[in-house]
């Protein structure tokens, strides 16, 4: 198998494409070699606690509203077209996503990584839940089959916080400026969402060069 890492932030909307397009290679493609891992990258690592208003924070982040609604139409279009139903109009706060991420390293553990991964991406761009707040995380944990109480303990805990941050940290530190950002087999760096076809090609690819190795 090879590996395929992925470093994201389930508020990034272009991860939540990119995502969808892997994903449409990989169904298209069943017998696949890639065993998929998620990291973190928090796309505004400076955010409140609490998060803040959605508003506020894209006018403040892109320029202004008449530069936010430019960037996000071409974002709907790219949505759309990757098959997804983002309903931008029901997210009221841009939520800081870290124990979002601790929830996925956890998930990792118990071999439900990607389910949570997914479960993040509806709940914060289709649901407009705030993937911030606790007790959405833990019915998003429960939702998975992971243990709703143990989950709340390691949250209640601080457990794998600093180890988040670090990861985090040491990913910008090689050089990561944003996501999505795919590794493939540790050698070959794909940044951003990346179109079916492609997956399709590097998939096929590396199926040829597995069967002749055999």
């Amino acid at each position: 198998m090879i590996t395929l890492d992925i470093l994201s932030d389930p508020i990034c909307p272009w991860c939540y494409i990119g995502k969808a397009n892997l994903d449409r290679a990989l169904e298209a493609r069943p017998e696949h070699a890639l065993t998929i891992q998620w990291h973190p990258f928090q796309l505004n690592p400076d955010m409140p606690e609490g998060g803040m208003d959605r508003r506020e924070y894209l006018e403040t982040k892109f320029g202004g509203k008449e530069n936010a609604v430019r960037i996000y139409s071409r974002i709907a279009g790219a949505a759309e077209a990757a098959g997804l139903k983002i309903d931008f109009g029901a997210i009221q706060r841009t939520p800081n996503t870290i124990d979002a991420h601790r929830l996925i390293h956890w998930a990792g553990l118990e071999g439900r990584q990607t389910a949570v991964v997914s479960r993040l991406f509806k709940a914060y761009f289709e649901e407009g839940r705030d993937i911030g707040d606790r007790e959405v995380l833990l019915s998003i944990a429960e939702g998975v089959g992971l243990d709703r109480e143990m989950i709340a303990r390691l949250f209640d805990s601080g457990a794998d916080l600093e180890d988040i941050r670090a990861r985090d940290e040491h990913a910008r530190q090689r050089g990561v400026t944003g996501v999505p950002t795919f590794v493939l087999a540790n050698q070959h760096v794909l940044p951003g969402a990346q179109p079916t076809e492609l997956w399709l090609q590097v998939i096929d690819e590396i199926s040829e060069r597995l069967k002749s190795e055999e």
